[in-house]
């Protein structure tokens, strides 16, 4: 089976639009649509997002993509698209240890690309074309001024004004969706390299965002063009279309539609849980010889116990060094990582030896610190309780606070009914 790559570059500067990739069009930001209609797309793998930016970053892993960090040298305004392709392809084909076959560069300043179209690419070239784009029907004149002579026709002759139907089709590139071959694309670094295919797109959807005008009409153009696309995106990205898990995601979080829906035993090998504000309610009591006490939630216990008999590797992981994370611990016969100074890298070395590929680790915190491991895991989820940015940054929200349940509410999503028999 081939292994196809979707990347979507999205860099954080901007001069046309400051903050391009992040503007929202109709119910999300310009980065969240492209990955969300790359996931309902049938034919691909896993879609990537290459950037420079955390904010980009963020967004896009709330949306269920995976993220690739761009180096500052293919991130300037002369950077090309391929760079970043070829960048961020290396970069998963090591991280997961595969080979891509067939590579796709999907722009997200094009608000309207549809699912159609990027399996439509895809399937030119596992059909058998070295490269292909999107295209749509144009049939207007285009003119050139050559200064010297005055204005020149580029497709037609000026002396000539044949019926749009005596004309050959001419076809406008879109700019919504480019696939390769991966080996081609490799050696020649170009995106239209041997034989090319061009994939017909709906010219009503072409749009490009590239000044504020462009920006106007895509919000204007939003609710004409989304109708139902992005809820049915939602449940397609489950593979099973199962929407009431999208619904219930959506009423728990605040933000329907937004960033998708609720993991299940499917979708995670592993549960990391952070201490302070997840497992507990953030707050320590201290006696007068100095001693610390905090309060966790017996719900929580039960559920780590039934996440640990369900298969699942679990992992508690804390800045702080306390003989109180040490005893919980022990308690909930599970390993524990705490006086950790860069969490991030004690969770990679982690996954590495145990051999869990981080998208398929659940992380669960509450602040700030969190922000690197949730970057590197497939499914960051904060608590009800988390800082505003944490649960912006997260890709599920837990309806419970920390030390209220939160994680027996995660084990709840994870094992349904086998968690409520146990």
């Amino acid at each position: 089976m081939s292994t196809v790559l979707a990347v979507i570059p999205a860099r954080g500067g901007s001069k046309g639009v400051p903050g391009k990739n992040l503007a929202p069009v109709g119910d999300a930001p310009l980065i969240t649509r492209a990955v969300r209609e790359c996931r309902a797309a049938r034919l691909l793998t896993s879609v990537v997002v290459s950037t420079d930016d955390p904010g980009i970053a963020a967004a896009a892993h709330a949306a269920g993509a995976e993220v690739v960090e761009r180096p500052q040298e293919i991130s300037s305004d002369t950077a090309t698209s391929e760079a970043a392709v070829l960048h961020a392809m290396g970069v998963y084909e090591e991280r997961h240890r595969v080979t891509v076959d067939v590579v796709l560069l999907v722009q997200c300043t094009s608000p309207f690309i549809s699912r159609e179209e990027i399996d439509g690419v895809t399937a030119a070239v596992l059909d058998g074309a070295d490269t292909a784009l999107t295209v749509a029907p144009f049939h207007g004149y285009v003119w050139r001024d050559a200064t010297a002579t005055g204005g020149q026709g580029v497709n037609h002759d000026k002396a000539y004004r044949p019926r749009r139907q005596d004309r050959p089709q001419d076809l406008l590139e879109t700019g919504a969706a480019y696939a390769m071959r991966s080996a081609g694309f490799r050696a020649e670094r170009h995106r239209f390299f041997g034989r090319t295919e061009l994939v017909r797109a709906d010219p009503a959807r072409v749009l490009e965002i590239d000044d504020p005008h462009d920006l106007a009409r895509a919000r204007a153009l939003a609710p004409l063009l989304d109708g139902g696309r992005n809820a049915i995106a939602a449940g397609a990205a489950t593979g099973s279309g199962d929407l009431d898990r999208f619904q219930r995601f959506s009423d728990i979080s605040g933000f329907p539609g937004l960033f998708g829906y609720l993991p299940t035993r499917a979708d995670i090998d592993a549960v990391v849980l952070d201490f302070d504000g997840t497992q507990t309610d953030d707050r320590v009591l201290v006696d007068s010889e100095g001693r610390e006490f905090v309060a966790v939630h017996r719900g929580d216990g039960l559920g780590v116990a039934a996440l640990r008999r369900a298969g699942l590797a679990v992992l508690i992981l804390s800045t702080e060094e306390n003989p109180v994370v040490a005893a919980r611990a022990r308690k909930l016969r599970v390993p524990v990582l705490h006086g950790i100074d860069r969490k991030d890298l004690a969770l990679k070395q982690w996954c590495e030896e145990a051999g869990i590929a981080p998208e398929r680790v659940l992380y669960a915190g509450n602040d700030v610190n969190d922000l690197p491991c949730f970057h590197l895991v497939g499914w960051p989820v904060a608590v009800a309780s988390a800082h505003d940015v944490v649960r912006s940054a997260a890709r599920a929200v837990t309806s419970a606070p920390g030390g209220a349940g939160a994680i027996r509410e995660i084990a709840s999503w994870l094992l349904g009914k086998e968690l409520n028999a146990s």
